[in-house]
């Protein structure tokens, strides 16, 4: 060919048209996108149940007299007992704390509670309603006062106040790190997918703009709907964003290569390969943004309002990908591809000679022997699940310990015959004493304090005799619950972390047996809608889902064992499931729908499976790759939500790219013929005398060359 073919297709008005309306968007939406951030929630209700009792005895204390303030506990610890020295030492820092600080409740310079061995004091104390920002700052000026203490001596500095600052203090952490750690991911991938110091840098400037748009619209909503949107929500937004985003650009530029090769001029290219990968790139984002809108069912808060904000993520990329992208690529023509540019009229590689050819010729020869090993390897990872850790405890949610939560592990190992943490019971303040008493008289309760009053409500602070967040602690919280509906005028309701993770183990059953059904009926119903059959939905779902419980199988080996997780956050199980189905299908209607094209073009089904596997296969395993690396990033967050939810969705996008789309679904489709598209009309039309066949030869017992059935 002649230099033509690498020069510039003539601009065309409408590609420099949408590339003005896009830049006049990120204009806009610049300002509104970096307000996201003020408007995140991480209040420990926001990850609470909307109904629980937990979450109403939550947002009561709240508004009780001094429901604003910083509760603290100083801990001073010797082994061996504290020293004369030690104390005095303590109470000057105290009195210290006292002179600086507004102390709301609590006097810092007291005696404290002893242990038995006189080995540990704690000094419970407020400080007086403050601030976000000016609670962090007292409470590293607190620290600051404490350290440095003589030898042999810990002094640590706990309480709700000191952990929701070191909460805080990783929350503020995530979104820079995650932004940077997320795009430097998808540059290096590009790169090496595209192997052109050029062409890597649209899908990733795409990926930018449609980040900058959906964290505008998000902003919007929060403010037009009041939607509560928290730090791991807007962190999986931005994963969903560069992940889905880059796999979008790479299915369109991988069609879009090939339709250069097709036809003469950029423009045409391009409308081509839209026409041929629009309706696929259509279903994968509907499947997942339906998926994502299922979570609005949820009553856990964090994940219903995840729902819309990840939908807003994936059609902004979407959107992006379609408009923006093809503008890019004609505007630049075929230089962009440099050093390997398509040239028209020129072959591309079709031959058997290459690795998903051989692959699926391999597979031709042996689809019963790869359809039920590859089976019996998801089986067998699956019984992973059954090593699963329990529930994880609040205080264990930090992949690193932060210095509030190395205190309370103090106060647990010195007081082992009470609870280190109240459960909170409120109550009609009139019938308060009636609710006290009965406290007392439950199994398990070692002390119950009357605490505040307002609004018609008294506090009362129930101490366990067993450890915090105890399957012992859990009993009497159910008891305590058992024996308080007993008094139907007091209103008694009962709270506190150990309350709350009960709740929510509670609400994430629930809320699996909501959601999980109406994923897969819309997930389903989408699939049907694209392939016009329903057996190769099924096909689809039964594949994905089968991928998820080996993921989460291979978490159950390495969270507790290898990674030294606590506990399973109880999030996690429905939130991966959805990204699991929703994501993991999108590689199957990549390849179903190559399949089905290919089979209206001519081909008998078997045939037409091999040649969607050998003409898709490169650019979804290279879309997989990408996803799983954006999630991984989103594993290396300091939260063990975040962790767990990123291993077990990256394993399960490298399992179904690799695995399940690959091997599985071809020997499916291979073995199902033409039946793989009942009820629809490709599943009752004959094979015709002239059409082409499978080129593979089938062995003997293997069944007949061309369609099944």
């Amino acid at each position: 060919m002649g230099r033509s073919d690498v020069r510039p297709s003539r601009s065309s008005p409408l590609a420099w048209g949408v590339l003005g309306l896009w830049l006049l968007v990120v204009v806009l939406a610049l300002p509104l996108a970096g307000q996201l951030g003020e408007s995140t929630e991480d209040e420990g209700v926001d990850y609470l149940p909307a109904s629980a009792e937990s979450t109403e005895v939550a947002r009561l204390t709240e508004l009780l007299p001094g429901g604003d303030t910083t509760d603290l506990l100083l801990v001073a610890q010797r082994p061996g007992g504290l020293t004369a020295e030690d104390r005095a030492l303590v109470e000057r820092r105290l009195e210290r704390i006292d002179a600086l600080f507004d102390v709301a409740a609590g006097d810092p310079a007291a005696a404290g509670v002893v242990s038995g061995d006189g080995g540990t004091a704690l000094h419970p104390f407020s400080l007086g309603e403050l601030g976000e920002e000016e609670q962090g700052q007292a409470v590293g000026e607190i620290r600051e006062l404490i350290a440095d203490p003589p030898q042999g001596l810990t002094l640590a500095l706990g309480g709700p106040g000191a952990l929701g600052v070191d909460a805080e203090a990783v929350f503020e952490s995530i979104d820079v790190t995650l932004m940077l750690a997320t795009a430097g991911i998808v540059a290096v991938l590009l790169v090496l997918t595209y192997r052109s110091p050029l062409l890597w840098l649209l899908p990733l400037f795409a990926v930018g703009v449609a980040a900058v748009a959906a964290m505008a619209l998000v902003n919007g909503l929060v403010s037009w709907f009041d939607l509560t949107v928290t730090t791991m929500s807007s962190s999986i937004m931005t994963v969903l964003i560069f992940g889905a985003g880059t796999d979008y650009a790479l299915l369109l530029v991988a069609r879009y290569r090939e339709e250069l090769r097709r036809l003469p001029g950029a423009g045409e290219a391009m409308a081509a390969a839209l026409r041929g990968c629009g309706p696929a790139l259509l279903a994968s984002s509907g499947t997942v943004s339906l998926g994502l809108l299922c979570l609005t069912f949820a009553d856990l808060n964090s994940s219903s309002g995840l729902g819309p904000v990840g939908a807003v993520g994936v059609l902004c990329a979407l959107a992006v990908m379609v408009t923006l992208l093809p503008a890019l690529l004609v505007l630049l023509g075929r230089r962009v591809f440099w050093p390997l540019v398509p040239r028209h009229g020129e072959s591309r590689a079709t031959g058997r000679d290459t690795f998903f050819a051989r692959l699926g010729s391999s597979i031709s020869r042996r689809p019963v022997t790869v359809l039920v090993g590859g089976t019996l390897l998801l089986g067998a990872l699956a019984l992973g699940t059954f090593r699963l850790p329990g529930p994880l405890a609040e205080q264990d949610n930090f992949t690193e310990t932060p210095a509030s939560v190395r205190a309370m592990e103090l106060v647990a190992d010195a007081f082992p015959e009470r609870s280190g943490q109240p459960i909170a019971v409120l109550a009609d303040a009139d019938h308060a004493q009636e609710v006290r008493e009965a406290a007392l008289a439950t199994d398990g309760v070692a002390e119950a304090e009357a605490g505040r009053e307002g609004g018609g409500w008294r506090e009362i602070q129930v101490f366990a005799t067993d450890p915090p967040e105890s399957e012992g602690e859990q009993a009497t919280v159910d008891a305590l619950r058992e024996r308080l509906a007993e008094l139907p005028e007091a209103k008694a309701l009962v709270g506190g972390p150990t309350a709350q993770t009960m709740d929510l183990a509670d609400t994430a059953s629930h809320d699996q047996r909501l959601v999980i059904p109406l994923v897969l009926t819309v997930v389903l119903l989408v699939l049907a809608v694209l392939l016009r059959a329903l057996v190769a939905p099924l096909l689809l779902l039964a594949a994905v889902v089968a991928s998820w419980g080996a993921a989460m199988g291979l978490g159950g080996l390495v969270f507790g064992p290898v990674l030294g997780f606590e506990g399973l956050d109880a999030q996690v199980p429905l939130l991966s499931f959805v990204f699991c189905v929703a994501l993991g299908v999108d590689y199957g209607i990549f390849l179903m729908h190559r399949m089905r094209e290919e089979a209206l073009n001519g081909a008998d089904t078997r045939t037409a499976a091999l040649d969607a596997l050998r003409t898709t296969g490169g650019v979804i395993a290279s879309a997989g790759v990408v996803l799983a690396a954006t999630f991984c990033v989103l594993a290396g967050m300091p939260m063990v939500v975040m962790a767990e939810m990123g291993f077990v969705v990256a394993v399960g996008v490298l399992l179904d790219t690799f695995l399940v789309r690959t091997y599985l679904v071809t020997s499916a489709s291979w073995l199902l013929g033409r039946r793989v598209w009942w009820p629809g009309p490709l599943g009752r039309r004959p094979a015709a005398p002239g059409q082409r066949a499978a080129v593979d030869a089938v062995p003997a017992g293997a069944g007949p060359r061309g369609d099944a059935g």
